[in-house]
Protein backbone atom coordinates (compact mmCIF):
# COMPACT_ATOMS: atom_id res chain seq x y z
CA UNK A 1 0.00 0.00 0.00
CA UNK A 2 1.38 3.44 -0.91
CA UNK A 3 2.29 5.77 1.75
CA UNK A 4 0.42 9.29 2.44
CA UNK A 5 3.47 11.18 0.96
CA UNK A 6 3.44 8.82 -2.16
CA UNK A 7 -0.03 9.31 -2.76
CA UNK A 8 0.21 11.69 -5.11
CA UNK A 9 2.69 10.64 -6.84
CA UNK A 10 1.20 7.11 -7.48
CA UNK A 11 -2.30 8.60 -8.59
CA UNK A 12 -0.57 10.73 -11.03
CA UNK A 13 0.93 6.84 -12.38
CA UNK A 14 -1.88 5.44 -12.39
CA UNK A 15 -3.86 8.46 -13.83
CA UNK A 16 -1.77 8.23 -17.02
CA UNK A 17 -2.02 4.21 -16.82
CA UNK A 18 -5.58 4.90 -17.12
CA UNK A 19 -5.23 7.46 -19.88
CA UNK A 20 -3.49 4.58 -22.22
CA UNK A 21 -6.04 2.34 -20.96
CA UNK A 22 -8.95 4.41 -21.96
CA UNK A 23 -7.54 4.97 -25.11
CA UNK A 24 -7.35 1.24 -25.95
CA UNK A 25 -10.83 0.53 -25.26
CA UNK A 26 -11.95 3.26 -27.66
CA UNK A 27 -10.30 1.51 -30.17
CA UNK A 28 -12.90 -1.08 -30.38
CA UNK A 29 -15.81 0.65 -28.83
CA UNK A 30 -16.46 4.07 -31.20
CA UNK A 31 -18.76 7.04 -29.93
CA UNK A 32 -19.10 5.28 -25.95
CA UNK A 33 -16.65 7.32 -23.82
CA UNK A 34 -19.10 7.79 -21.17
CA UNK A 35 -19.91 4.52 -20.94
CA UNK A 36 -16.11 3.45 -21.09
CA UNK A 37 -15.27 5.91 -18.27
CA UNK A 38 -18.27 4.46 -16.20
CA UNK A 39 -17.52 1.01 -16.78
CA UNK A 40 -13.46 1.79 -15.54
CA UNK A 41 -14.39 3.74 -12.74
CA UNK A 42 -17.13 0.54 -11.40
CA UNK A 43 -13.77 -1.23 -11.80
CA UNK A 44 -11.63 0.94 -10.10
CA UNK A 45 -14.29 1.07 -7.26
CA UNK A 46 -14.17 -2.96 -7.02
CA UNK A 47 -17.79 -2.60 -8.03
CA UNK A 48 -20.19 -4.30 -10.36
CA UNK A 49 -21.97 -2.61 -13.09
CA UNK A 50 -24.84 -3.23 -14.59
CA UNK A 51 -25.31 -2.27 -18.84
CA UNK A 52 -28.21 -1.12 -19.73
CA UNK A 53 -29.13 -1.02 -23.63
CA UNK A 54 -30.82 -2.66 -26.40
CA UNK A 55 -29.70 -5.52 -28.39
CA UNK A 56 -27.02 -4.81 -30.50
CA UNK A 57 -25.24 -1.62 -29.24
CA UNK A 58 -21.89 -3.10 -28.00
CA UNK A 59 -22.16 -4.04 -24.07
CA UNK A 60 -20.79 -7.79 -25.00
CA UNK A 61 -17.96 -6.27 -26.91
CA UNK A 62 -17.59 -3.53 -23.96
CA UNK A 63 -16.57 -6.62 -21.30
CA UNK A 64 -14.36 -8.85 -23.74
CA UNK A 65 -12.52 -5.82 -24.50
CA UNK A 66 -11.96 -4.67 -20.79
CA UNK A 67 -11.09 -7.97 -19.37
CA UNK A 68 -8.78 -8.01 -22.32
CA UNK A 69 -7.25 -4.47 -21.72
CA UNK A 70 -7.50 -4.99 -17.66
CA UNK A 71 -5.72 -8.27 -17.92
CA UNK A 72 -8.69 -9.98 -16.23
CA UNK A 73 -9.57 -14.03 -16.75
CA UNK A 74 -13.22 -13.13 -18.16
CA UNK A 75 -16.06 -15.92 -18.36
CA UNK A 76 -19.28 -15.20 -20.09
CA UNK A 77 -22.64 -16.81 -19.10
CA UNK A 78 -25.75 -16.49 -21.44
CA UNK A 79 -28.62 -15.87 -19.43
CA UNK A 80 -31.77 -17.72 -20.37
CA UNK A 81 -34.90 -18.99 -18.89
CA UNK A 82 -33.27 -22.56 -18.23
CA UNK A 83 -30.03 -21.81 -16.82
CA UNK A 84 -30.12 -23.05 -13.25
CA UNK A 85 -27.91 -21.63 -10.49
CA UNK A 86 -25.57 -24.92 -10.78
CA UNK A 87 -24.58 -23.67 -14.11
CA UNK A 88 -23.46 -20.23 -12.62
CA UNK A 89 -21.96 -21.50 -9.56
CA UNK A 90 -20.81 -25.13 -10.06
CA UNK A 91 -22.02 -28.71 -8.70
CA UNK A 92 -20.49 -31.55 -6.54
CA UNK A 93 -19.90 -34.59 -8.92
CA UNK A 94 -19.68 -38.15 -7.57
CA UNK A 95 -16.18 -39.71 -8.58
CA UNK A 96 -15.68 -43.60 -8.76
CA UNK A 97 -11.90 -44.06 -7.90
CA UNK A 98 -9.80 -46.34 -9.10
CA UNK A 99 -9.55 -48.63 -5.94
CA UNK A 100 -13.51 -48.48 -6.26
CA UNK A 101 -14.32 -45.86 -3.84
CA UNK A 102 -16.86 -43.32 -4.62
CA UNK A 103 -15.82 -39.42 -3.30
CA UNK A 104 -17.44 -36.12 -4.52
CA UNK A 105 -15.91 -33.65 -6.71
CA UNK A 106 -16.17 -30.40 -7.25
CA UNK A 107 -16.40 -28.55 -10.67
CA UNK A 108 -16.50 -24.76 -10.63
CA UNK A 109 -18.68 -23.00 -12.47
CA UNK A 110 -18.31 -19.89 -14.80
CA UNK A 111 -18.02 -17.78 -11.30
CA UNK A 112 -14.79 -18.69 -10.57
CA UNK A 113 -13.08 -16.37 -12.74
CA UNK A 114 -12.08 -12.13 -12.12
CA UNK A 115 -14.53 -10.97 -14.38
CA UNK A 116 -18.09 -12.60 -14.70
CA UNK A 117 -20.07 -11.13 -18.23
CA UNK A 118 -24.05 -11.76 -16.98
CA UNK A 119 -25.05 -11.55 -20.68
CA UNK A 120 -29.06 -10.90 -20.53
CA UNK A 121 -29.17 -10.92 -17.04
CA UNK A 122 -32.55 -10.46 -17.10
CA UNK A 123 -33.81 -13.27 -19.49
CA UNK A 124 -32.71 -16.22 -16.53
CA UNK A 125 -35.48 -16.81 -13.64
CA UNK A 126 -35.23 -14.87 -10.01
CA UNK A 127 -34.01 -18.00 -8.50
CA UNK A 128 -31.24 -18.10 -11.20
CA UNK A 129 -30.25 -14.49 -10.80
CA UNK A 130 -30.50 -14.49 -6.73
CA UNK A 131 -27.51 -16.97 -7.24
CA UNK A 132 -25.01 -14.57 -8.01
CA UNK A 133 -26.47 -12.58 -4.99
CA UNK A 134 -23.55 -13.71 -2.03
CA UNK A 135 -21.08 -13.73 -5.12
CA UNK A 136 -21.34 -10.10 -5.63
CA UNK A 137 -21.69 -9.08 -1.84
CA UNK A 138 -19.23 -11.70 -0.34
CA UNK A 139 -17.25 -12.58 -2.82
CA UNK A 140 -17.50 -16.37 -1.96
CA UNK A 141 -20.29 -18.74 -2.79
CA UNK A 142 -21.55 -21.70 -0.37
CA UNK A 143 -21.57 -25.18 -2.27
CA UNK A 144 -23.06 -27.90 -0.72
CA UNK A 145 -22.44 -26.48 2.71
CA UNK A 146 -18.57 -24.98 2.24
CA UNK A 147 -17.45 -21.63 1.03
CA UNK A 148 -15.66 -21.10 -1.43
CA UNK A 149 -13.76 -17.93 -1.93
CA UNK A 150 -13.80 -16.35 -5.46
CA UNK A 151 -10.43 -15.00 -7.29
CA UNK A 152 -9.06 -11.32 -6.86
CA UNK A 153 -10.55 -9.14 -8.18
CA UNK A 154 -13.79 -10.54 -8.97
CA UNK A 155 -16.13 -8.09 -10.87
CA UNK A 156 -19.85 -8.77 -12.39
CA UNK A 157 -20.39 -6.97 -15.27
CA UNK A 158 -23.95 -7.98 -16.47
CA UNK A 159 -25.63 -6.38 -19.60
CA UNK A 160 -29.49 -6.00 -19.25
CA UNK A 161 -32.57 -5.39 -22.06
CA UNK A 162 -35.41 -3.12 -21.32
CA UNK A 163 -37.78 -4.70 -19.22
CA UNK A 164 -40.77 -4.19 -22.20
CA UNK A 165 -38.10 -6.62 -24.46
CA UNK A 166 -40.20 -9.70 -24.96
CA UNK A 167 -38.73 -12.91 -22.20
CA UNK A 168 -37.25 -10.46 -19.82
CA UNK A 169 -38.29 -10.70 -15.85
CA UNK A 170 -37.15 -7.82 -13.32
CA UNK A 171 -34.06 -8.27 -10.89
CA UNK A 172 -34.95 -8.71 -7.65
CA UNK A 173 -34.45 -5.54 -5.68
CA UNK A 174 -31.56 -6.76 -3.25
CA UNK A 175 -29.34 -7.54 -6.29
CA UNK A 176 -29.56 -4.32 -8.01
CA UNK A 177 -28.87 -2.58 -4.84
CA UNK A 178 -25.52 -4.75 -5.19
CA UNK A 179 -24.65 -3.13 -8.70
CA UNK A 180 -22.90 -0.50 -7.87
CA UNK A 181 -23.82 1.52 -11.20
CA UNK A 182 -26.37 1.15 -13.62
CA UNK A 183 -24.63 2.41 -17.01
CA UNK A 184 -27.05 3.60 -19.91
CA UNK A 185 -25.99 2.14 -23.46
CA UNK A 186 -27.58 4.77 -26.26
CA UNK A 187 -27.58 4.73 -29.50
CA UNK A 188 -24.12 6.54 -31.21
CA UNK A 189 -24.43 9.43 -33.02
CA UNK A 190 -24.06 9.24 -36.65
CA UNK A 191 -20.82 10.80 -37.00
CA UNK A 192 -19.36 7.30 -34.54
CA UNK A 193 -21.48 4.89 -36.42
CA UNK A 194 -20.20 5.69 -39.57
CA UNK A 195 -16.58 5.39 -37.88
CA UNK A 196 -18.22 1.45 -36.19
CA UNK A 197 -18.87 0.57 -39.54
CA UNK A 198 -15.75 1.24 -41.00
CA UNK A 199 -14.20 -0.07 -38.07
CA UNK A 200 -16.18 -3.33 -37.96
CA UNK A 201 -16.87 -4.23 -41.43
CA UNK A 202 -13.15 -5.15 -43.02
CA UNK A 203 -11.17 -8.00 -42.85
CA UNK A 204 -9.81 -7.92 -39.66
CA UNK A 205 -10.73 -6.44 -35.93
CA UNK A 206 -8.40 -4.20 -34.38
CA UNK A 207 -5.87 -5.49 -32.10
CA UNK A 208 -5.86 -4.69 -28.50
CA UNK A 209 -3.10 -4.45 -25.80
CA UNK A 210 -2.74 -5.58 -22.16
CA UNK A 211 -2.74 -2.13 -19.72
CA UNK A 212 -3.05 -3.85 -16.79
CA UNK A 213 -2.24 -6.96 -14.83
CA UNK A 214 -5.12 -8.25 -12.11
CA UNK A 215 -2.36 -7.29 -9.68
CA UNK A 216 -2.52 -3.17 -10.88
CA UNK A 217 -6.14 -3.22 -10.44
CA UNK A 218 -6.05 -4.66 -7.07
CA UNK A 219 -3.21 -1.68 -5.96
CA UNK A 220 -5.17 0.59 -7.91
CA UNK A 221 -8.62 0.12 -5.96
CA UNK A 222 -6.57 0.66 -2.87
CA UNK A 223 -5.31 3.78 -3.83
CA UNK A 224 -8.96 4.75 -4.93
CA UNK A 225 -10.22 4.38 -1.26
CA UNK A 226 -7.07 5.81 -0.11
CA UNK A 227 -7.68 9.40 -1.40
CA UNK A 228 -9.01 12.01 0.69
CA UNK A 229 -12.29 12.97 0.68
CA UNK A 230 -13.65 16.66 2.69
CA UNK A 231 -16.39 17.36 4.59
CA UNK A 232 -18.17 19.20 2.37
CA UNK A 233 -18.34 16.78 -0.40
CA UNK A 234 -19.25 14.25 2.59
CA UNK A 235 -22.01 16.14 3.30
CA UNK A 236 -23.70 16.85 0.27
CA UNK A 237 -23.29 12.88 -0.79
CA UNK A 238 -25.50 12.09 2.62
CA UNK A 239 -27.75 14.91 1.51
CA UNK A 240 -28.71 13.84 -1.95
CA UNK A 241 -29.33 10.26 -0.83
CA UNK A 242 -31.09 10.60 2.02
CA UNK A 243 -32.80 12.83 -0.18
CA UNK A 244 -33.65 10.05 -2.72
CA UNK A 245 -35.91 8.25 0.43
CA UNK A 246 -39.41 8.37 0.93
CA UNK A 247 -39.36 8.97 4.64
CA UNK A 248 -36.31 11.09 4.65
CA UNK A 249 -36.23 13.86 2.25
CA UNK A 250 -36.37 17.42 3.30
CA UNK A 251 -39.36 17.57 1.06
CA UNK A 252 -41.06 14.14 1.87
CA UNK A 253 -44.49 14.71 1.38
CA UNK A 254 -43.66 15.05 -2.48
CA UNK A 255 -41.05 12.12 -2.90
CA UNK A 256 -43.02 10.15 -0.58
CA UNK A 257 -46.18 10.71 -3.07
CA UNK A 258 -43.46 9.42 -5.67
CA UNK A 259 -41.24 6.66 -4.96
CA UNK A 260 -41.95 3.54 -3.32
CA UNK A 261 -38.45 3.04 -1.72
CA UNK A 262 -34.99 4.57 -2.05
CA UNK A 263 -31.73 4.52 -1.94
CA UNK A 264 -29.90 2.81 1.31
CA UNK A 265 -26.71 3.11 2.69
CA UNK A 266 -25.20 1.31 0.30
CA UNK A 267 -25.69 3.58 -1.78
CA UNK A 268 -24.03 6.41 0.19
CA UNK A 269 -21.36 4.15 0.09
CA UNK A 270 -20.94 3.65 -3.57
CA UNK A 271 -21.29 7.40 -4.34
CA UNK A 272 -18.37 8.26 -1.75
CA UNK A 273 -15.86 5.57 -3.11
CA UNK A 274 -16.81 5.91 -7.12
CA UNK A 275 -16.30 10.06 -7.11
CA UNK A 276 -12.86 8.95 -6.00
CA UNK A 277 -12.75 6.55 -8.59
CA UNK A 278 -13.79 9.56 -11.52
CA UNK A 279 -11.23 12.16 -9.89
CA UNK A 280 -8.57 9.88 -10.02
CA UNK A 281 -9.17 8.99 -13.46
CA UNK A 282 -9.54 12.91 -14.88
CA UNK A 283 -5.75 13.09 -12.63
CA UNK A 284 -7.23 14.79 -9.43
CA UNK A 285 -5.95 14.55 -6.10
CA UNK A 286 -9.58 14.37 -4.36
CA UNK A 287 -13.06 14.46 -5.59
CA UNK A 288 -15.46 17.43 -6.03
CA UNK A 289 -18.61 18.58 -6.61
CA UNK A 290 -18.48 17.86 -10.60
CA UNK A 291 -17.65 14.06 -9.59
CA UNK A 292 -20.87 13.63 -7.75
CA UNK A 293 -22.81 15.21 -10.42
CA UNK A 294 -21.09 12.92 -12.35
CA UNK A 295 -21.79 9.75 -10.89
CA UNK A 296 -24.80 10.38 -8.82
CA UNK A 297 -27.74 9.46 -11.66
CA UNK A 298 -25.92 5.89 -12.39
CA UNK A 299 -25.13 5.24 -8.59
CA UNK A 300 -28.71 5.96 -7.68
CA UNK A 301 -31.03 5.75 -10.65
CA UNK A 302 -31.67 1.54 -9.90
CA UNK A 303 -32.05 2.10 -6.44
CA UNK A 304 -35.02 3.73 -6.82
CA UNK A 305 -38.44 2.70 -7.48
CA UNK A 306 -41.81 4.62 -8.14
CA UNK A 307 -45.23 3.28 -6.68
CA UNK A 308 -48.05 2.33 -8.46
CA UNK A 309 -49.95 5.68 -8.37
CA UNK A 310 -46.51 7.40 -9.92
CA UNK A 311 -46.07 5.13 -12.68
CA UNK A 312 -50.24 5.48 -13.42
CA UNK A 313 -49.51 8.95 -13.85
CA UNK A 314 -46.34 8.58 -16.34
CA UNK A 315 -44.13 10.01 -13.84
CA UNK A 316 -40.26 9.09 -14.49
CA UNK A 317 -37.73 8.39 -11.78
CA UNK A 318 -34.86 9.92 -13.93
CA UNK A 319 -36.55 13.25 -13.94
CA UNK A 320 -36.94 13.07 -10.28
CA UNK A 321 -33.59 12.08 -9.59
CA UNK A 322 -32.21 15.21 -12.12
CA UNK A 323 -34.85 17.41 -10.15
CA UNK A 324 -33.17 16.54 -7.04
CA UNK A 325 -29.43 16.73 -8.36
CA UNK A 326 -29.92 19.84 -9.72
CA UNK A 327 -31.78 21.03 -6.33
CA UNK A 328 -28.98 19.64 -4.12
CA UNK A 329 -25.79 20.43 -6.63
CA UNK A 330 -27.22 22.89 -8.74
CA UNK A 331 -25.16 26.42 -8.65
CA UNK A 332 -22.84 24.86 -6.02
CA UNK A 333 -19.31 25.22 -7.52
Amino acid sequence: MAEPENLTSEIDRLGEQLKVAKSEIAKRIIGQDEVIGLSMAAMLSNGHALLMGLPGLGKTRLVDTLATVMGLRANRVQFTPDLMPADILGSEVLDLGADGKRSFRFIEGPVFCQLLMADEINRASPRTQSALLQAMQEREVSIAGAPRALPAPFLVLATQNPIEQEGTYPLPEAQLDRFLLRIDVAYPDRASERDILIATTGPEDVGLRTIFTDADLIAAQRIVRMMPVGDRICDLILDLVRACRPDQSADSARIAAHLAWGAGPRAAQALMVSVRARALMMGRYAPTIEDIRAMAPSVLIHRMALGFAARAEGHDVSAMLAREIDHHLGGID
